[in-house]
C-alpha cells in the first residue's frame, strides 16, 4: 500500500482571478486527496493537502501546469506532520490579521 504523505503548498505566479483554487479543487477531488486551497493576501495560492504519496506526486505536477489562463512560476512543496479533514475544500481568502 502507497504511504500517505502531508504536504503544505504554496503557488506562485498569475495564480488568483484565473480559476486556480477551483482547477486545484477538482484534480484533488479527482485523486481522492483531502484538505484545503486558498489565496493568500501576497498573491500566491496556499494549498495544504494530505494523501497517497503517488497522488500527490501527480497532483504537484498539474499545479504545475495549472489552469488555462494561470502562469505559474513555481511550486513549492514542503512536508508537514498534521494530515488534514475527510474532504477538499475551497476556503476564503487569507484576510489580514
Amino acid at each position: 500500500m502507497d504511504q500517505v504523505k502531508n504536504f503544505h503548498i504554496f503557488v506562485e505566479g498569475r495564480v488568483q482571478g484565473v480559476g486556480f483554487r477551483k482547477f486545484a479543487h477538482t484534480k484533488a477531488l479527482a485523486r481522492g486527496l483531502r484538505g484545503w486551497v486558498r489565496n493568500r493576501l501576497d498573491g500566491r495560492v496556499e494549498i495544504q493537502v494530505s494523501g497517497q504519496a503517488q497522488e500527490l506526486e501527480l497532483f504537484l505536477e498539474e499545479l504545475r501546469t495549472g489552469p488555462a489562463f494561470s502562469k505559474v512560476r513555481s511550486v513549492t512543496a514542503n512536508t508537514i506532520e498534521t494530515e488534514q479533514t475527510q474532504i477538499f475544500e475551497i476556503q476564503r481568502d487569507q484576510e489580514l490579521k
